[in-house]
């Protein structure tokens, strides 16, 4: 049985415990305190330098950030490739998309030289990088290793 899943409410800022298999079933979950739909987890949220530490670093998921560029080709070869894992691996995984030529500190913080790459961090600390775009079997393969 899975852990359920925290997620802050993008209006209010509450944390939510959503049950896992309510995602499973497809339910749309609320928030308990404005009532607004929650992000789906089953797609990658954007993420930027200023909501960097409390999308991904206080997740209580491990989270894979894409690192991405609109001029990049490779980029957007893998960018279905991340919409499907993020869907398969929904309450396991979170998945964030951060565009670097528009928050280039977060990219320099964490030494990013070439893109695409996908970290993966768990608890605030990156545990696995993934640099370059690779079939997807491959990388649902590494993604496999973090997950319970």
């Amino acid at each position: 049985m899975r852990e359920p899943e925290l997620i802050r409410c993008g209006q209010c800022g509450t944390m939510n415990r959503i049950p896992a298999d309510g995602r499973a079933r497809g339910g749309r979950a609320r928030c308990g305190r404005c009532k607004r739909p929650l992000a789906d987890a089953t797609i990658p949220v954007k993420v930027t330098d200023a909501t960097f530490a409390t999308e991904v670093e206080q997740s209580s998921l491990p989270v894979v950030v894409d690192l991405w560029a609109a001029w990049c080709g490779p980029c957007r070869t893998l960018e279905p490739v991340i919409e499907q894992l993020a869907e398969e691996m929904a309450g396991r995984l979170r998945f964030a998309k951060l565009n670097v030529d528009e928050n280039p500190a977060t990219a320099s913080r964490f030494n990013v030289r070439s893109i695409p790459t996908l970290l993966v961090l768990k608890g605030g600390k990156e545990i696995d990088r993934i640099v370059g775009a690779q079939p997807k079997v491959d990388i649902a393969r590494r993604l496999e290793r973090h997950v319970a």
